[in-house]
């Protein structure tokens, strides 16, 4: 593993641990050139999975795009980073075993959306705010009316 600090290409694992969820290895390394320590995650991957955004372009899927997405809608929700970790390996486990080699960016972001109603109501909003590109505060007002009506109807169940 090659170090983010200096750029030597040998490394040694330090100690290795899976994650709380165990989607993943967390290894701590150590640089043997400068002596700096970082992290590093190993994941498993199914298969290459191609986005088609909204433009017909294409792209290989990036899960990391999906965590910075989730973390700025979270930002100051004091939600735990595990909860968020589960989310994204959630939404990327769906995307990976739906067995197609592509899948829209409009899916991905409906599965995220659903994760994140499903977590916390106001991160739900704010995703969908940008997802979705409210242009004016009424959409807000009328988006945030189904949220409350959603919660209400999950109460009554309960």
């Amino acid at each position: 593993m090659r170090c983010p600090f200096c750029a030597h290409d040998d490394s040694q694992v330090k100690d290795s641990r899976p994650t709380e969820d165990n989607t993943a290895i967390r290894r701590r390394r150590q640089c043997s050139s400068c002596g700096a320590r970082f992290t590093t995650f190993e994941r498993v991957q199914l298969r290459e999975i191609t986005v088609v955004k909204s433009n017909d372009a294409r792209e290989p899927f990036d899960r990391s795009k999906i965590e910075q997405s989730v973390a700025l809608a979270c930002r100051k929700r004091g939600i735990d980073r595990e909860k968020i970790d589960q989310l994204v390996s959630g939404v990327q486990r769906q995307v990976e075993t739906s067995g197609e080699a592509e899948t829209s960016s409009m899916a991905i972001g409906e599965m995220v959306m659903e994760g994140l109603r499903l977590l916390d109501s106001v991160a739900y909003i704010r995703f969908a705010s940008v997802y979705r590109a409210f242009n004016e505060a009424k959409d807000f007002e009328e988006f945030a009316g189904t949220v409350r009506d959603v919660a209400g109807k999950d109460a009554e169940v309960e």
